[in-house]
C-alpha cells in the first residue's frame, strides 16, 4: 500500500518494496555515475603527464585538466538537457538505460585515449550519459515516493554519490597507485597502464541496464501526464520552451543559477580540498629528508616527490576520503534539514558555511593534523546543498516537464560553471595564481548562490506541481504551471 501525503507517522511508514527498490536502483545509476566523473579526478595527475610532452610545463598540464574538466560540465550540460527531454518523451525507464549504456561506453573508451584531447573529448561524451542519468533518475524517486518522504530519499539518492567517489578512491589507492602495477607497467614499457585500467572499470556499470528493464515500470504519474498531452495538445511533453514562459522563467532562473554555483565551487574548489593535504604531506617528507628544511630546490622537490611517490599518492586519496566522507554526511543531512527549516534555510546555511570553510581550508591551513579533521567539515559544507538539487529541482516543475526542467536546470549549470574553470587553469598557467589562491576565488561564488534565494519560492509540504497559480504558488497536483 502506498503511504499518502497527509497520513501521520515516520516518513517512511508504509513505503512499499517496490518504492525502496526504485531508490536502490536509482541510487546505483548515480554511483556509478559519480565514479565516471571522479576517476578522472583520481587519476589526472597521471593520465595528463602520460599523454603531453615529457617537458610540457606544469601550468600548461594543469590547463589541460581544466579543460577536460570543463568539456565534462559542457557533455554534462548537453546530456541533461537532451535525455531529461527524452525522459519526458519515451520515458523514465528506457531513457534511463540509455544514459547508463553511454557513460559505461564511453569510459571504458578512455582508457585508449593517445592525447590529450582524447581524454578531454571523450570526457565530454561519457558527461552525456553522467548529465543524463542524474535527471531522469531524480524526476523518478520524486515521482514514485509520496510527499513527506521526497526530502529524505532525494537526499538519500544523491548522497550515495560519495560510493562513487569511494569507487575512485579505492580505484586510485589499489590500481592507479598500486606499486604491484606499476612494476608491471615498468616491466612491459607502458607506464600509463594504471590509469588506463582505472578507467577500463568504468564498463561495468553497463550490466546495471539488464536489472534496469526487468524491474522498473513507468511512474503512474508519467502515464498520466502522457494522456493528457495526447488529449491536449498545449500539454505537449518535454518542451524545453515551457520552462521561460509565465511563472516558470523564475523557477528556472533560480534553479539554474543555483546549479552553476554548486557545480564551478565543486570542480573549482571542493576537488582541489585533497591537495591541501597532500601538499602538507609533501612538506612533511621534504622536512625528513632534509633535515627540518622545507625551501628546497624544484630539482630536491623532485626527488623527494620520486622516491616517495606511492606515499604521496596515498595520502591524497586519504584527502580525497575524508572530503568525500564529510560531503555525504553533508549530502545525508540536507534532506532532514531542509524538512525542518525549508529548502531555502538550508541552501543559505549551505552556502554561507561553504565559504566560510573553502577560505579557513585554503587559506590558513597548512599542517596534516588540523587538516585531517578540518577536510570533513569543509566536504560537508561544500557538497551538501547538492542533495538540495535532486530534491528541490523536481519540485519546481509539472510532470510533463519534470525531467527537461530539473535536467535544465542542473546542466545548463554545468555550462555557466565550465567557463569559469577555463579560467581556473589560465590563472595558473599564465597569470602565476596558485592553485590554492584560484580555489579560494572562485568559492566567492558561494555568495552569488545565497543571494539567489531571494527570488527562490518554498516548496516544502508541497504536492509535486502540474501547475502553478498566477502568484506563483501552488494549485494543484494534476494542472499545468502556464495554463490559466
Amino acid at each position: 500500500m502506498r503511504v499518502e501525503a497527509d497520513e501521520p507517522g515516520r516518513w517512511y511508514a508504509g513505503i512499499t518494496a517496490y518504492q525502496w527498490l526504485v531508490l536502490l536502483i536509482a541510487s546505483l545509476g548515480w554511483v556509478f555515475d559519480v565514479f565516471e566523473g571522479q576517476i578522472f579526478v583520481a587519476s589526472m595527475k597521471e593520465a595528463m603527464p602520460s599523454l603531453v610532452a615529457e617537458d610540457t610545463a606544469e601550468g600548461t598540464i594543469a590547463l589541460y585538466n581544466n579543460l577536460a574538466l570543463g568539456a565534462f560540465l559542457l557533455g554534462g550540460a548537453t546530456g541533461g538537457i537532451v535525455f531529461g527531454m527524452m525522459s519526458d518523451r519515451i520515458g523514465r525507464k528506457r531513457t534511463m538505460s540509455l544514459t547508463i549504456l553511454f557513460y559505461s561506453a564511453f569510459t571504458c573508451v578512455s582508457a585508449l585515449s593517445q592525447q590529450w584531447w582524447h581524454l578531454a573529448g571523450l570526457r565530454f561524451l561519457v558527461a552525456m550519459g553522467v548529465g543524463g542519468e542524474w535527471a531522469v533518475a531524480s524526476s523518478m524517486v520524486a515521482e514514485v515516493f509520496p510527499k513527506r518522504a521526497r526530502a529524505h530519499v532525494g537526499g538519500i539518492f544523491h548522497a550515495s554519490s560519495v560510493f562513487g567517489t569511494y569507487l575512485a578512491v579505492l580505484a586510485g589507492v589499489f590500481i592507479i597507485g598500486n606499486p604491484q602495477i606499476h612494476a608491471y607497467a615498468s616491466r612491459i614499457d607502458m607506464p600509463s597502464l594504471p590509469w588506463r585500467l582505472g578507467f577500463a572499470m568504468g564498463a561495468l556499470p553497463a550490466l546495471l541496464i539488464l536489472w534496469i528493464r526487468r524491474s522498473l515500470r513507468e511512474p503512474e504519474s508519467w502515464q498520466q501526464a502522457r494522456l493528457r498531452a495526447q488529449a491536449d495538445p498545449g500539454r505537449q511533453m518535454g518542451s524545453i520552451g515551457d520552462l521561460f514562459r509565465g511563472q516558470l522563467l523564475r523557477r528556472t532562473f533560480v534553479g539554474v543559477t543555483l546549479a552553476a554555483v554548486g557545480l564551478a565551487t565543486f570542480w573549482g574548489a571542493h576537488i582541489y580540498g585533497k591537495d591541501r593535504l597532500e601538499a602538507a604531506a609533501v612538506q612533511r617528507y621534504i622536512a625528513q629528508e632534509y633535515d627540518g628544511k622545507v625551501d628546497v630546490t624544484a630539482e630536491e622537490r623532485e626527488a623527494v616527490l620520486s622516491k616517495h611517490q606511492v606515499g604521496v599518492k596515498r595520502w591524497e586519496m586519504l584527502g580525497m576520503f575524508l572530503v568525500t566522507t564529510g560531503g555525504g554526511l553533508g549530502l545525508v543531512s540536507f534532506g532532514p534539514i531542509c524538512q525542518r527549516i525549508g529548502r531555502r534555510g538550508a541552501f543559505l546555511l549551505f552556502h554561507l558555511g561553504g565559504l566560510a570553510t573553502a577560505l579557513i581550508v585554503f587559506r590558513a591551513l597548512t599542517g596534516v593534523p588540523v587538516l585531517l579533521v578540518a577536510l570533513p567539515v569543509f566536504g560537508f559544507l561544500t557538497l551538501g546543498m547538492h542533495a538540495g538539487y535532486a530534491i528541490y529541482f523536481p519540485e519546481l516543475y509539472p510532470t510533463r516537464l519534470r525531467g527537461t526542467g530539473t535536467g535544465f536546470c542542473f546542466n545548463a549549470g554545468r555550462i555557466l560553471a565550465a567557463p569559469i574553470l577555463f579560467v581556473s587553469g589560465w590563472m595558473q598557467k599564465d597569470w602565476g595564481f596558485t592553485l590554492e589562491n584560484a580555489a579560494s576565488i572562485l568559492s566567492v561564488l558561494f555568495v552569488l548562490g545565497a543571494l539567489v534565494l531571494l527570488l527562490a519560492p518554498e516548496t516544502r509540504g508541497q504536492d509535486l506541481p502540474d501547475e502553478v497559480s498566477s502568484d506563483g504558488g501552488p494549485a494543484g497536483r494534476d494542472a499545468d504551471p502556464n495554463r490559466t
